[in-house]
């Protein structure tokens, strides 16, 4: 389903080593060698702390070039499982099928297909000499035990070299500790929300009601704040330790640089000096949390925390009436609720963050990169089952994030957003949720747009359920918004490669929500999925959490 493209080798010298150890052993009378490889943040979970995520792979070696085969072999846990080969300009045409062995029950599923129509981004990413192809990966649950059989057709005479069976153990979220040394500022903006998975399908929206709650954390944090900013240096390192309870997460500022304390220093006291610069704007707004999103680019927020600490010195009196009845004396306390820092921001729907689904940010190497605007929200499915249960979308979004690094060679998960059948909305890709962080989800148009995958598969009888569309539109009004684009309106876009829709150059009018087919030669989102995109977009454009541009 992939247009071929042509690339000359690359040297199989990789540019950084994650994984940390390996171990071959070949099957008897298989064929086949099994590779156990161990990724992320380390530590084997014996105490019962934690268990990071892990990777194994299965080299499906065989003499005949159109067909490789793996019969029943015990394995390591897997959760997750995909198959890969050396080339990832060697866009696989044929079939690749698996069947595993449920861990609890012991029983074997039957055979699935794995899905085609991931590329390697348009950029150095994708580039990298360890980048491989792979087909999409399927989440299968707890597994000890699998199957495969994969056969070249179409214009395919041969599988691809070095093709292999990668399963992925998502560990669990104890062991995202979140000590990215480039990537891992996850997007713990306000526009975060910090919502919890959902367990009931149509509870989308309790997650966004968890994200109101959070002005008031912010709201006891800043008193403390600019008394003793040598301590909230030191929180922030606490912080991701201490996910779950609600107090932790609310404070976004403080969870920002725990991932950051080992990359710029002087940065670290940007955070407890933003809550006072902002103790009367919600949380709910967008822009006053894009520069606590990255410390680093805080510089410009700096020069508004001494205003406080000026005030009570030069005129007690006026100064406090200065802050909070200045702009609110316009309009008492509903103008509390809008504020005119920010007039025409959307306020944002509630977000899982990356601490919060465990992400490991040791998997991620290299910072993240930002486009100039989103002018477009592409529309993907995972292809995965359907069957899952709501309370494992964060290992899914655990196991698509190692499988992206692990096995597709990128320095990051390749979407912006994940969304599950539920309605809950994960955070992707690190960077800041409401900052323009380039993903790696729509080859040719990723230096354009943001990607939301939505787990499950709709290609294949799946049907998206009304609190996950919802969340898909609500989700895009509120990107798209944020860069004054109409989520029922057209842009023009240049297709940065070939993508079997369109040739390098060439000019593309899409939807500014459009479905991945739209803009690459692929199925997905999947035929129900595509088909729901008018309604999201209606439903986009009435959102509450959009902005949309004066006509």
């Amino acid at each position: 389903m992939s247009p071929r493209g042509i690339r000359a080798r690359r040297p199989r010298v990789p540019k950084r080593t994650i994984w940390l150890a390996a171990g071959v052993v070949v099957l008897a009378g298989t064929g086949v060698t099994a590779v156990s490889v161990t990724g992320g943040s380390g530590g084997s979970g014996a105490d019962g702390a934690s268990r990071p995520a892990q990777a194994h792979t299965l080299s499906l070696d065989g003499k005949d070039p159109k067909k490789r085969e793996l019969p029943r072999t015990d394995t390591q846990m897997f959760s997750l499982v995909g198959v890969s080969w050396e080339d990832s300009a060697d866009d696989f045409e044929g079939t690749a099928q698996i069947r595993t062995r449920g861990a609890e029950s012991g029983t074997w599923t039957d055979w699935r297909d794995l899905d085609f129509g991931i590329r390697a981004p348009e950029t150095e990413e994708g580039d990298a000499a360890r980048v491989r192809g792979a087909s999409e990966p399927l989440w299968v649950g707890p597994s000890d035990a699998v199957e495969a059989r994969v056969v070249a057709g179409g214009k395919e005479t041969a599988v691809p070299d070095a093709l292999r069976l990668d399963m992925i153990d998502p560990g669990d979220e104890k062991a995202g500790k979140g000590q990215g040394k480039g990537g891992g500022k996850g997007g713990n903006g306000k526009g975060n929300g910090q919502g919890k998975p959902s367990t009931e399908p149509g509870t989308g929206e309790s997650a966004t009601a968890t994200a109101g709650a959070t002005p008031s954390g912010e709201d006891a944090d800043p008193t403390a704040a600019p008394e003793e900013p040598a301590e909230p240096t030191q929180e922030p390192t606490e912080a991701p330790a201490t996910e779950q309870p609600a107090p932790s997460d609310a404070p976004a500022p403080s969870e920002e640089p725990a991932q950051e304390p080992t990359a710029t220093e002087p940065d670290a006291p940007a955070p407890s000096e933003e809550p006072t610069t902002e103790p009367a704007v919600p949380s709910e707004e967008p822009t006053a949390p894009a520069p606590s999103d990255t410390p680093t680019q805080e510089p410009t927020e700096d020069p508004a925390s001494p205003a406080p600490s000026e005030e009570p010195a030069t005129e007690p009196t006026p100064a406090p009436t200065a802050e909070p009845t200045t702009e609110p004396s316009a309009g008492p306390d509903p103008s509390g609720s809008t504020s005119p820092a920010a007039p025409a921001a959307p306020a944002a729907p509630a977000i899982v963050s990356r601490a919060d689904w465990g992400a490991d940010e040791s998997l991620v190497v290299d910072p993240p990169s930002y486009l100039d605007t989103v002018d477009a929200v592409f529309v993907h499915h995972t292809a995965g089952t359907n069957d899952y249960d709501c309370a494992d979308s964060a290992a899914i979004v655990r196991g698509i994030l190692t499988y992206h690094v692990e096995t597709n060679g990128w320095n990051d998960i390749g979407y912006n957003f994940f969304v599950d059948k539920c309605g809950t909305v994960f955070e992707g890709r690190a960077g800041g949720v409401d900052k323009p962080v380039r993903g790696a989800h729509t080859y040719g148009f990723n230096g354009y747009s943001a990607g939301v995958s939505l787990l499950g598969d709709y290609e294949n009888g799946g049907t998206p359920t009304a609190a996950a569309k919802q969340a898909i539109a609500d989700l895009s009004a509120w990107k798209l918004g944020l860069h004054g684009v109409d989520p029922e309106a057209k842009v023009t876009l240049t297709a940065a490669g070939d993508t079997g829709v369109y040739d390098t150059g060439e000019q593309a009018t899409l939807n500014t929500i459009s479905g991945h087919r739209d803009g690459y030669a692929t199925l997905c989102p999947g035929a129900a999925l595509y088909s729901a995109l008018p309604e999201i977009r209606g439903a986009a454009g009435a959102s509450v959490y959009g902005s949309r541009p004066e006509k």
